[in-house]
């Protein structure tokens, strides 16, 4: 059977929240979609919510939930991302309990700190929320919004259960999609489960084990065993961080193993290539999901985990080069080589290469020219055609936010 990726939508269908009544799912369970879709379910005691949303949508999702039959006893943060936790001030009330995994302290921190490197790394992928955002604000006082992280009023290690109502609530620890504070929550005696993003924002695809926003590494072997626990529970509804939820226990079944299959065919290889002497680069090149596997890359890559998962077990120093002990970049030389062998000369075989189909070969002598002298028009045109060349062979979000990025920078000059 296809994978299910090939039908669900992708990261460019991904929106911000609005305050448009929350879409009923049935089975007393409501839909708030956004950047991070927010859930409530609802019981004879009041309601439960999963996730916030960002911190501009919690007031837009307290609107979305009006009519889902209240208090709210409890809030679940199923992660410590801000497009989770960032709406809970606004949808929590005074005796609601907010439970959080206890390793959120180590991604609320890493918020805190990280916060003037990270938010710049990130603005070029999201720039099409900055209008949304806007136009959610318009009749929201930012000045009433709170940023700072929410704390907890439980957290718990690997289990935790509570009765609200009639209903049954089991919240799991399960590390290694995006965060060490992931936890999914289960509903036993519906047998539905709510994953927020353990398998990354699309669900069908290969995780991302390290964003090229700037953010700690993922580990594939926790991930492994996250999806070992959601196949025990056998689910006969999922319901996940984006979009609508996946019906039925066999299908499910069937797309969880893929993904840890896939998973955990890459995590084998890599161990594979490092003992057998091959390098990083040969690996990040040729090892890929098996065939049989029908897994998506529209959010996550596998060459990229290759590199996160190489790293993980041996650190950055690749055995390569002495110059990779020191804090001297390549490009300090950059300057030396375009005088030796001419910009011209470099652009033309950038060119050459571009035009045989190599065009990360092509970025690396661009990259030389544009070191020595940024300004350099022919340089940034055959870097603009290298760039555009990789555009047209790729569907992933990230790879072609940054891509797209770049171009524009190129074709912009300061």
């Amino acid at each position: 059977m296809a994978g299910i990726y090939r039908e669900r939508p992708g990261a460019a269908e991904l929106a911000a929240a609005t305050a448009a009544p929350a879409i009923a799912l049935g089975e007393d369970i409501w839909m708030s979609p956004g950047v991070s879709n927010s859930y409530a379910v609802a019981t004879s005691a009041g309601r439960v919510i999963i996730n916030g949303g960002l911190f501009f949508e919690g007031e837009l999702r307290r609107r979305a939930f009006a009519d889902v039959p209240g208090p709210t006893r409890a809030i679940v943060v199923t992660q410590g991302h801000a497009d989770h936790f960032g709406g809970v001030y606004a949808l929590r009330e005074p005796d609601t309990d907010v439970i959080m995994h206890a390793n959120y302290r180590y991604w609320r921190d890493d918020t805190q700190r990280l916060g003037g490197y990270r938010a710049p790394k990130t603005a070029f992928a999201f720039a099409k929320f900055t209008e949304a955002i806007a136009e959610s604000l318009k009749d929201i006082d930012p000045a009433t919004i709170d940023f700072s992280f929410p704390e907890p009023t439980t957290t718990f290690d690997h289990r935790h259960e509570l009765t609200v109502g009639e209903r049954r609530i089991e919240l799991i620890w399960t590390p290694g999609g995006e965060t060490t504070d992931s936890l999914v929550v289960w509903l036993p005696d519906d047998r539905i489960l709510f994953t927020g993003n353990l398998f990354g924002p699309l669900f069908g695809h290969v995780p991302n084990l390290m964003t090229i926003r700037g953010d700690r590494y993922r580990d594939p072997v926790l991930y492994i065993e996250s999806l070992d626990r959601v196949l025990e529970l056998a689910p006969r509804r999922m319901i996940t961080g984006h979009f609508d939820p996946i019906e039925g226990a066999d299908r499910i079944a069937e797309e969880v193993t893929a993904m840890r299959d896939a998973m955990q065919a890459v995590h084998d290889a890599v161990i594979e290539y490092m003992n057998g002497g091959k390098d990083l680069y040969t690996a990040m090149r040729e090892i890929r999901v098996p065939a049989h596997l029908d897994v998506g890359e529209g959010y996550g890559k596998t060459s990229w985990n290759v590199r996160a998962i190489w790293e993980m077990y041996a650190g950055w120093f690749q055995h390569r080069s002495t110059t990779e002990l020191y804090g001297v970049p390549a490009w300090s030389v950059a300057s030396d080589v375009v005088a030796a062998a001419g910009p011209d000369a470099l652009t033309a075989a950038a060119r050459n290469h571009t035009a045989n189909g190599n065009p990360v070969q092509a970025l690396h002598l661009t990259d030389l020219v544009l070191r020595a002298d940024p300004q350099n028009e022919k340089a940034r045109a055959a870097a603009i055609e290298a760039h555009e060349a990789l555009l047209a062979g790729t569907d992933n979000f990230w790879e072609q936010a940054w891509l797209t990025h770049t171009v524009n920078q190129l074709r912009t000059p300061s």
